[in-house]
């Protein structure tokens, strides 16, 4: 039985997991939108909507722990000689995140992503879907 048992699988391993979301939550909050199949998007906007309502805080330690869930986000990484400048680029996703996408959503309490369902994809048929941040 699944009595108390939240979240979906989607066949992959914790691990495997974890990084899909966090990959996926770095492009959400680059691009403000991004494309994935239906059971994807909605796992993803609960990790979404956790990371924004943590951003409404800023503090260092809130920024500390939404470093820890995106993508290239260090703040204590130093880029290394012959290193590109992806790193640099991905901290301004984190500074996006503080300065730009939560103070839209400061008198708000939650509901910052909507769910668009989309086309099937042509493969396989599975339910494609659009997540993006509410404007």
């Amino acid at each position: 039985m699944r009595h108390r048992k939240r979240g979906r699988k989607l066949g992959r391993t914790t691990s495997h997991r974890n990084a899909l979301f966090r990959n996926q939550a770095t492009a959400l909050f680059e691009h403000e939108q991004i494309r994935t199949t239906l059971p994807k998007c909605k796992e993803l906007r609960r990790v979404a909507e956790k990371l924004i309502t943590l951003a409404k805080q800023d503090t260092l330690h809130t920024r500390r722990r939404a470093a820890r869930l995106l993508y290239g986000a260090n703040l204590h990484h130093t880029p290394r000689r012959g290193e590109s400048g992806a790193i640099m680029q991905k901290h301004a996703i984190l500074q996006k995140l503080f300065e730009d996408i939560a103070p839209r959503y400061q008198d708000r309490n939650g509901g910052y992503t909507r769910i668009i369902r989309g086309e099937l994809r042509r493969g396989d048929g599975a339910q494609m879907a659009y997540i993006q941040l509410v404007s």
